[in-house]
């Protein structure tokens, strides 16, 4: 029998004799209450984020990428690609070149960066799905062509479709020793490419990258070894990605760096997880100052019972009994405020994923218009535990104070 949990229920339940108990005791589970919701909303709020962020970058990112450490580019060795290829949960792996390019757009000019691919990169990304203006098309046997972000259409007023003007592409001409005097066309390179689509991703992606065909940058850039600067890799849904990036490691050797999809925007996620964390941190904080009701209404709970606890010790309840009820107590309060909360929670995450409760500003400039949101079990244990132990601290105070009431002693 656990006496401490049936008295507890008890004096939980039963009448008080000084109402204003009853009200702070309501006070006190519908603040643990509120608070519960809170931050369960905040962090499903956060993972919500992080996954519409994950499946943004997944888009472009590949699963697992490749690039050598020292130096800018390599030159691909088919021994290794092969045994990469054998590895268990590959898909399809692509090959890349990047590099800072100069673009003019009839009077329209900018920065911005190419990127050269191959025929399986739309199998290794998600490009070809987010196009929103013309087709994805890179390259025939007669010519190339430039898919580019929805950022730089906009910064160069590029109009798809429109045949009389091509993308002007300049980089630095490799072969050039000395600028000196030089004229321009000597220092640069310049050639034309026809933009042929338009994709939207996210916005770090869109303002800046232009996607052409890998042998149009490694001819502008003059690698005749067929050069590139990274291995990009899709995998099976089902495959150990943390394994497969220590055996790609294993096989490129020391000299290359291996990532999966997180580490390739690590600082980024990073970044995001603490923000989630100091929100928790915070939110838990506030918790406990609501908890300080939980104080109120045992201390009120102690001096109604004065009585029945000096009437307990004259019967023989130790000081850790009478303590513990009152423990008890307090954590019965947080325990009914973190269902009541859950419960909240559970029903505005609801009404958020059906009917988009809470909108996002600014929805039309924006690839979701409400905020995005996502429950993980995780969450909820971890804020159950955090109630309760709040709860334990809240009642630790009143209850200890049992310890000076004394038992009633009738003298004959």
């Amino acid at each position: 029998m656990n006496l401490p949990l049936k008295f507890a229920r008890r004096y939980l339940f039963a009448k008080k004799s000084t109402n204003a108990i009853n009200i702070i005791s309501g006070i006190a589970v519908g603040g643990i209450a509120v608070g519960t919701a809170a931050i369960i909303l905040i962090l499903s709020v956060f993972n919500g984020f992080e996954d519409l962020i994950k499946s943004l970058y997944g888009s472009f990112n590949p699963d697992i990428k490749v690039t050598v450490i020292e130096g800018k580019v390599f030159s691909p060795d088919s021994a290794k690609l092969e045994s990469i290829k054998q590895l268990g949960g590959i898909l399809e792996i692509s090959e890349t070149l990047s590099e800072v390019s100069f673009f003019e757009y009839g009077e329209s000019q900018d920065f911005g960066i190419l990127k050269g691919v191959d025929v399986a990169f739309d199998s290794v990304s998600e490009v070809d799905n987010n196009i929103i203006r013309g087709k994805y098309h890179i390259s025939d046997d007669e010519m190339d062509y430039a898919v580019l972000g929805a950022g730089m259409e906009y910064k160069l007023s590029i109009v798809i479709g429109d045949q009389s003007q091509s993308l002007g592409v300049y980089m630095p001409n490799r072969k050039k020793k000395s600028i000196g005097f030089s004229s321009p066309t000597n220092i640069f390179k310049r050639r034309y490419l026809p933009p042929t689509g338009v994709f939207a991703i996210q916005q770090e992606f869109d303002d800046n990258y232009v996607l052409t065909s890998l042998r149009f940058i490694q001819n502008i850039l003059s690698y005749t070894d067929g050069e590139i600067d990274a291995f990009e890799i899709k995998v099976s849904e089902d495959a150990a990605v943390s394994k497969l990036v220590r055996n790609i490691q294993d096989i490129m050797g020391d000299e290359f760096e291996v990532k999966d999809r997180y580490q390739q925007e690590e600082a980024f996620f990073k970044l995001m997880n603490m923000e989630k964390w100091m929100a928790y941190a915070v939110i838990s904080f506030a918790l406990l100052l609501l908890a300080f009701n939980i104080v109120g209404a045992l201390w009120m709970l102690v001096l109604d019972k004065k009585k029945d606890i000096a009437i307990l010790k004259s019967m023989g309840a130790t000081d850790d009994l009478v303590r513990n009820i009152f423990l008890t107590e307090g954590l019965a309060l947080s325990f009914f405020g973190a269902v009541i909360g859950f419960g909240l929670g559970i029903i505005i995450y609801i009404l958020q994923k059906t009917i988009g409760l809470v909108k996002l500003g600014g929805g039309a400039n924006l690839l979701i218009d409400t905020y995005p949101i996502s429950i993980q079990i995780f969450d909820f244990v971890l804020v159950f535990f955090t109630v309760m132990l709040i709860g334990f601290l809240a009642a630790w105070l009143p209850s200890i104070r049992t310890k000076n009431i004394q038992p009633i002693i009738r003298e004959d």
